[in-house]
């Protein structure tokens, strides 16, 4: 049977640490893998838009060596005539040799996997996971700050239906000595269940509205977007999207070594007078999640260089 990811938490810590090792081995080199999938297809199927996410996939592909097949949106492929998500990911299981699913419904990759006679990466599901850019998050903050315990990290924005947020705060609670901020206004605060897990492993966790009060103590910043397209409501949105924006005068309150990521896309949430500070390593991090979907690539398909 073939393995399948479709939430951080599916790996073990040791596992995680075995794709960030690989993914920095990529890096230093990549020529050593730049055949490992020849004769090898990846399936893209993205049922909502993306950029970053689709094209890593297909960039990590390519730079593999192998081959990318897919759609990029609903309306482009037979879901638009009604076909269900298990009719079609037979149908690909028939043509690829591993597939990324991107889906506005939560589960909708799961179900795929359970239909499927080839890997099924979830590249996010609605509001609940997205576990290769949690990967990309922890390769980002592993390879800049040398690890992974030992941190005060800082999660601000759409903490409610931020998927990313969910994921990360899930991966890094079985970490030694991390301790949460959530800095959110009372609407877009993270769900219980993620409140409830951190309060259950006896996990030190602050919940605040105030981002400039808690920049001095960061290590990591993430930041987030407020998604248009999770609100029901278009004056629920304008409300809360301009309710954090990382300035020169906030970073001016940090560390000098904190470290501000981010998933992007970015609207107005980060000013781009921030770019040229050397703690934003939201680009970089964006070429990180080319290197870790490489590695979760062979990993999945068994493949050893």
């Amino acid at each position: 049977m073939p393995r399948h990811l479709m939430n951080p938490m599916d790996l073990t810590v040791e596992e995680i640490q075995s794709l960030i090792d690989l993914a920095g081995d990529i890096e230093r080199d990549p020529d050593k893998y730049a055949h490992a999938c020849d004769r090898k297809t990846l399936a893209t199927c993205f049922y909502e838009p993306s950029t970053r996410t689709r094209l890593s996939f297909e960039a990590a592909m390519y730079h593999l060596g192998g081959h990318v097949l897919g759609f990029s949106s609903a309306d482009s492929s037979s879901a638009a005539k009604g076909e269900s998500v298990s009719d079609t990911i037979r149908m690909i299981s028939c043509y690829a040799d591993i597939c990324a699913m991107r889906h506005p419904k939560e589960g909708a990759p799961f179900v795929a996997s359970l239909k499927s006679s080839i890997p099924v990466i979830n590249a996010g599901d609605g509001g609940h996971q997205h576990p290769t850019q949690t990967l990309t998050d922890l390769l980002t903050i592993s390879s800049l700050k040398g690890h992974l315990d030992h941190l005060v990290l800082g999660l601000c924005g759409d903490l409610k239906f931020g998927r990313t947020t969910h994921s990360l705060i899930e991966a890094m609670s079985r970490y030694e000595d991390v301790e949460f901020i959530l800095i959110s206004p009372p609407e877009l605060r993270v769900p219980n269940y993620i409140t409830e897990m951190l309060g259950k492993k006896h996990l030190k966790y602050t919940e605040v509205q105030s981002l400039e009060e808690v920049m001095p103590v960061l290590d990591i910043l993430y930041m987030t977007r407020v998604q248009r397209e999770r609100f029901f409501n278009e004056d629920d949105y304008v409300r809360m999207k301009d309710f954090y924006v990382l300035d020169k005068p906030k970073m001016e309150l940090a560390k000098k070594d904190m470290l501000v990521l981010h998933p992007l896309p970015r609207v107005n949430e980060i000013s781009v007078e921030v770019d040229d500070d050397p703690r934003a390593v939201y680009f970089k991090q964006a070429q990180y999640g080319m290197y870790i979907r490489m590695a979760l690539i062979l990993t999945l398909l068994g493949i050893e260089v």
